[in-house]
């Protein structure tokens, strides 16, 4: 009874669509969990993460759980996440990629994952970085180690949603660097972010990373750009 009057007055929201939530659905309203654009990834025709990189970096496999439609559902979820404290999201998208991905034998053998990470500055302006807790989960389903000590991010930018596509290039390249390489060397590590745009800060990440001896990166993110 004590839970029916709290939820009558103080009711919460889904973090897609802001529509109120039923007393039995968490973060996500039951249409948004049917209805948002998975990225498929375990389609071979449908892998968009590893077409946006053939011919810039070598990659093991790709994966995006999402598609990000510009004023869509992702979207909103997205920026709940990254601009309004909703680390919860990052959780429940990790567990839900997670799932997915142990059922993959490509991933099966994935040693550690790593988080792309934020430059000190950004991590005190935001309080978090929001890719651990997905990071955290996925680790935690492939059973393997999260690492977020050895790759650094050595410079500070701007938003890159600030920017204009064409402009996301621009001091991205060498503005990560990385410490403690030994702990990745001969290991297969997934890298994980939030949103693939143009791939400039994977590609960053992975240009640093694949100096590493005997180093194998697989990639998968929470959604990808249509």
């Amino acid at each position: 009874m004590l839970r029916d009057l709290v939820y009558l007055f103080y009711p919460t929201y889904c973090v897609a669509c802001d529509n109120p939530l039923y007393k039995n659905e968490r973060l996500l309203c039951t249409s948004c969990r049917h209805e948002l654009p998975l990225g498929d990834f375990h389609n071979v025709n449908a892998k968009k993460i590893e077409k946006v990189f053939y011919g810039r970096i070598k990659i093991e496999n790709g994966a995006s759980l999402l598609l990000f439609q510009k004023n869509g559902r992702v979207q909103n979820l997205i920026h709940n996440l990254k601009y309004r404290g909703h680390e919860e999201i990052g959780e429940e998208l990790g567990k839900w990629l997670g799932e997915k991905l142990i059922q993959n034998t490509e991933y099966q053998d994935i040693d550690i994952v790593v988080p792309v990470p934020l430059h000190k500055k950004r991590l005190l302006e935001r309080g978090y970085n929001q890719v651990e807790k997905f990071g955290v989960e996925i680790a935690r389903k492939l059973n393997a180690m999260y690492v977020d000590s050895v790759l650094k991010k050595i410079s500070y930018s701007q938003k890159q949603s600030k920017r204009g596509k064409g402009t996301r290039w621009d001091n991205t390249f060498e503005t990560f660097g990385i410490q403690n390489e030994s702990v990745f060397k001969n290991k297969h590590i997934l890298l994980v972010d939030d949103i693939v745009t143009t791939g400039a800060t994977i590609e960053a990440c992975v240009h640093v990373l694949e100096s590493i001896p005997g180093i194998k990166i697989s990639i998968a993110t929470m959604a990808i750009t249509e």
